[in-house]
């Protein structure tokens, strides 16, 4: 068993689903709306490490970490149409920002390629659970509210690079919400009812020290 900890830097975004209202062109109450656009948005953690060895080239990794994390979303609106042109045109586009502490508990699978010299590449996969930090009341008076709870799949690539007195590992890690978020009933009622799910998709670039 080794222990450490990481610096790691994140771009988010969420996977919005529009709902069937939004796709019958005879919802007069959703006509003015013309799209609905996640933003990818920066973010960072930090946390630590524990690495199980079962075998040379097979790892167990729990990475506990706290997440600091922006979700933008672009509501770009039509206007009625002018001069007698039946098109209308997008003249205002809303953007609607959440913001969210979560803790992060992963478990991972490590599989590690032979080592060669001082480098070995190394392969992740597993899944983690997430809890966000603000209580639900205080979320639902956002414009577009979600749950605090989700559990994500991830995987991720990258290398082992041993030094004298520490190993160094950059690594690529992506990771895909399973749970839908969304709460209509709290959301902001102009376009509350032009999605149907909300999930968490994430990058992150990871800098872990052991």
């Amino acid at each position: 068993m080794s222990y450490g900890f990481f610096l790691a830097a994140h771009t988010n975004m969420w996977r919005m689903k529009y709902s069937e209202a939004f796709l019958d062109p005879t919802n007069a109450p959703l006509n003015n709306i013309q799209s609905i656009i996640p933003v990818y948005s920066p973010g960072f953690s930090l946390g630590f490490l524990v690495n199980i060895r079962l075998h040379d080239q097979v790892n167990i990794m729990m990475t506990p970490k706290i997440g600091f994390y922006e979700f933008k979303t672009d509501v770009n609106y039509f206007t009625e149409p002018i001069n007698n042109n039946d098109v209308p045109v997008i003249t205002r586009r809303q953007t609607y920002l959440n913001e969210a502490t979560m803790v992060e508990i992963p478990i991972l699978f490590k599989y590690k390629a032979q080592r060669f010299n001082n480098t070995r590449m190394f392969f992740t996969g597993g899944g983690s659970a997430m809890f966000r930090t603000k209580d639900q009341d205080e979320a639902d008076i956002e414009d577009l509210v979600t749950t605090g709870r989700d559990f994500t799949v991830d995987f991720g690539l990258g290398f082992d690079l041993y030094f004298k007195y520490f190993k160094f590992s950059p690594e690529v890690r992506f990771s895909h919400g399973l749970l839908n978020l969304y709460r209509p009933e709290q959301t902001n009622p102009a376009f509350r009812d032009a999605i149907s799910e909300i999930r968490r998709k994430s990058i992150t670039l990871y800098l872990n020290f052991q």
